[in-house]
């Protein structure tokens, strides 16, 4: 298995971990749970965004001519699929058990698409992989309570809650990583090129619409210790020593150099340092 496909998957079954560990919460607590959900969301948001914009976007933009479109075009695609999840799967509270498997399926979507992020990402190269994984898996607490409370609202039992939760939260993340991972190391660098700068554009899209909902919620002077306290651990994160091992090929070896490339198919490379 390819060690950017390895360290995605890996990830994602992290991701899932910390989902499970919020459903866990919730089970022992739920009521305190339920009332830090938002502050948990915030922190992410603010730790993501973060990250995006000090890492993530540069490197993407780095790719050269075009790269700006897909990471505007991610954006856009973020918003068109959050759009179409409400409208098309609307929460509707006190209808039938039934009627919580539409915003429950809308939330597995959102986290297999997550896991599609990790395995583009660590295509691209092993410490942004790390960067996008991390704000990405520090929500998914707050994601297991808001799943587990949707299933409440709509009548399942303690028990029934946690396993849909755990099925739609959890397991879809390092799913979403495993099958996307397998297509992305068979394209060629061109085409992971553009597809990280997308994945770029929709983890603003994260970062500033769906883990920016709290804010509505969460007095003021809470919700900017939140985002502080996000921001604040992702300068620490990035300021710690992560060795990139550059693109990894489709065999699992790492090239000599620390940088995403972006260069024509064709094009010569630099010698190696």
């Amino acid at each position: 298995m390819p060690l950017s496909l390895q360290a995605a998957v890996s990830f994602g079954l992290l991701a899932a971990v910390v989902t499970s560990l919020g459903l866990a919460a919730v089970a022992l607590r739920s009521e305190w749970s339920a009332r830090q959900s938002g502050l948990f969301a915030l922190a992410a948001g603010g730790m993501l965004i973060t990250m995006s914009l000090l890492h993530i976007v540069p490197e993407a933009l780095g790719a050269g001519h075009g790269a700006a479109k897909f990471v505007l075009g991610g954006f856009f695609a973020g918003l068109l699929l959050s759009f179409a999840m409400r409208t098309y799967f609307p929460e509707r509270a006190g209808q039938a058990r039934a009627e919580a498997f539409t915003p429950l399926l809308a939330v597995g979507v959102h986290s297999f698409f997550d896991g599609v992020i990790y395995s583009v990402s660590f295509a691209a190269s092993f410490q942004s992989g790390v960067y996008a994984s991390l704000g990405l898996i520090l929500h998914e607490f707050a994601e297991g309570i808001i799943a587990f409370a949707i299933l409440s609202r709509h009548g399942f039992k303690v028990k029934e809650a946690l396993v849909w939760a755990f099925i739609a939260a959890a397991a879809t993340t390092p799913l979403g990583a495993l099958v996307s991972g397998l297509f992305v190391n068979g394209l060629g660098a061109g085409t992971i090129t553009a597809l990280y700068a997308l994945s770029a554009g929709l983890l603003i899209y994260v970062a500033t619409g769906p883990m920016m909902e709290p804010l509505k919620e969460v007095s003021p002077v809470r919700a900017m210790g939140s985002l502080g306290a996000g921001v604040a651990f992702a300068l620490a994160v990035l300021a710690l020593p992560i060795h990139d091992h550059g693109v990894l090929d489709n065999h699992g070896h790492g090239h000599d150099h620390t940088e995403i490339d972006f260069r024509t198919p064709g094009t010569p490379a630099p010698p190696a340092h």
